[in-house]
């Protein structure tokens, strides 16, 4: 099996509100590190900042081992037969044809956009809606570390996601499990294994990796397209789009184009207006 690869922030859990979540995300705020700091006197300040940033490495680092930890886990759970791997069109098979259930652990706004007819939806992460500090500390940082690019929503970890699963399936079903990019689904499988389920299949590659004629789908968009969001969905920037586009022809690519011009004359037209309203406020002042 390839190796596994790990993006840093697949996964956004809170080590505070959830001492028990298997995986952490590694964009934190360093307005969370300042918040759990003592007060710091003029004195110590130097001092101060110099353990904070060693404390910062320190959990990156942390960070890295986790889920290097978590990919060694993963590779061997796969390797050792524990979860069975099946690609997009043999799990469309094996729905069609053994009535095998699905088990869809995207969060919501994923599962909104496509989802696989008959599916069960549980998601392993889902949209964090609090907006306490600690929750927006982390939109913030996860806006500005590119979410406004993505569409990346914050995620945290459901705690209740075991118990949901075992009200809806017995523990010998045997259960796909996917997710869009297929890494939330292996810490799913992980999780369902350790509870006692044994007889799992992981879509390798995740519903992304689906053509359209794999999986019956239901939804707005195709399942390659579940993924994606923000400005680079609004642009047509992204690799999905990129191949449809080379699918479509010329119609497909002129409709992002248009987007494009659209946002450039926009974004002209406010610093125009942004130039002449400070114009006119300075001939106000002058007189």
């Amino acid at each position: 099996m390839a190796s596994l690869t790990l993006p840093l922030n697949f996964l956004t859990i809170s080590r505070r509100n959830n001492p028990k979540a298997p995986y952490l995300n590694s964009s934190i705020s360093m307005m969370s590190t300042f918040r759990h700091q003592p007060a710091l006197n003029a004195r110590h300040f130097q001092c101060g900042v110099i353990r904070m940033q060693t404390g910062e490495e320190d959990f990156e680092l942390k960070q890295m081992r986790d889920m290097a930890a978590a990919k060694k886990r993963w590779d061997a759970m796969i390797r050792e037969g524990k979860v069975k791997i099946l690609a997009p069109r043999e799990a469309g098979y094996a729905i069609q044809l053994s009535n095998k259930p699905l088990l869809d652990v995207r969060p919501s706004i994923e599962r909104e956009k496509a989802w696989v007819k008959g599916s069960t939806w549980v998601p392993i992460f889902d949209v964090d809606n609090k907006f306490d500090v600690g929750t927006l500390s982390r939109k913030v940082t996860s806006f500005v570390m590119g979410g406004w690019w993505s569409g990346a929503p914050t995620l945290s970890y459901d705690r209740q996601f075991l118990s949901k699963v075992e009200e809806k399936f017995p523990k010998d079903t045997e259960l796909i499990v996917a997710c869009q990019k297929g890494l939330r689904s292996l810490a799913a499988c992980e999780l369902l294994y350790n509870a006692g389920y044994s007889n799992l299949f992981w879509v390798q590659g995740g519903l992304e990796a689906a053509e359209e004629e794999d999986l019956a789908r239901e939804g707005s968009q195709p399942l390659k397209f579940a993924g994606i969001g923000g400005v680079s969905e609004f642009l047509g920037w992204t690799d999905q789009q990129r191949v449809q586009a080379a699918r479509e022809g010329w119609g497909y690519r002129v409709l992002y184009s248009a987007r494009l011009v659209g946002v450039i004359v926009i974004a002209d037209a406010l610093f125009i207006g942004a130039q002449q309203v400070g114009h006119y406020l300075q001939e106000i002042r002058s007189h």
